[in-house]
């Protein structure tokens, strides 16, 4: 190899190396900041609250849903937390409920039950990505909130209303996601989320999720109590708005085992 080519393939390695580097630099910044919202999460135990669900329609007709959710929290970062959404209206679907068990690799655990056939279907992980009953929220966005379901990239700060925000890029680890990639804005002031977009499997936009009306309950633990998830194909839009958060209520293990789901109340 002449002196030239020598020089040239030396300088395209040096530029490789570069790249590399802030490619790194860019995925720790990235992990980094989704770490420490998450981690300000920590430490509730575990909670109850109800909530009322709007659909909307693209035409603006609107229906809505009551529900509660009661959630667990995981022993550490490696599993996930349990949690059970239950309907109590309208009456064609009160009773029914879906139990998650949050991992982090492996497929989640979730069983949905259907008072009507008084029968306890498992959801499989191919169908994870399909509507939860009929709202803009898929199944997999119940537990697809773990830190460790997901690789990370900064890739820039910006204002979010009158907040300062990191934007994050997050690419699932998990198989069988309905997403290729996730972008999220996360507020420098109290690490909250306050929108993320969702992009399907062909790479093009497909939901945006605004989380809204931040509290901060006695315990530290921050709470979003609105959030609005629209289709942005289909027009779609569904809100889950939030009454106030219980904690620590003594919840155990065997409030969340399948078997209890046909128990309900």
């Amino acid at each position: 190899m002449n002196k030239f080519f020598k020089s040239a393939a030396l300088s395209v390695l040096a530029c490789l190396a570069t790249v590399s580097t802030l490619e790194a630099i860019e995925d720790t910044k990235g992990f980094e900041i989704a770490a420490r919202s998450d981690r300000t999460d920590l430490g509730f135990g575990d909670s109850e609250v109800e909530l009322t669900m709007v659909l909307r329609n693209a035409a603006g007709e609107e229906s809505s849903r009551s529900l509660r959710i009661t959630t667990l929290e995981k022993e550490n970062e490696e599993v996930g937390d349990k949690s059970l959404v239950v309907f109590d209206t309208p009456r064609d679907i009160e009773g029914t409920a879906l139990l998650s068990h949050a991992k982090i690799l492996t497929p989640d655990d979730q069983w949905l039950y259907l008072p009507a056939l008084k029968r306890v279907k498992r959801i499989s992980s191919s169908n994870k990505s399909g509507p939860f009953v009929g709202s803009e929220f898929a199944f997999e966005d119940f537990t697809a909130i773990e830190l460790n379901k997901f690789n990370y990239k900064y890739l820039r700060t910006e204002p979010c209303g009158d907040l300062q925000c990191d934007v994050v890029e997050r690419y699932p680890r998990y198989e069988n996601s309905g997403y290729t990639r996730q972008v999220s804005w996360v507020d420098q002031k109290d690490f909250q989320i306050r929108k993320v977009e969702f992009y399907d499997r062909r790479g093009d936009l497909l939901k945006v999720l605004n989380l809204g009306d931040y509290r901060q309950y006695d315990n530290g633990i921050w709470r979003a109590h609105k959030l609005a998830m629209k289709n942005v194909q289909t027009n779609k839009q569904t809100e889950l708005l939030y009454q106030t958060y219980k904690f620590k209520l003594g919840l155990n293990e065997r409030d969340f085992v399948k078997g209890r789901l046909t128990r309900l109340r």
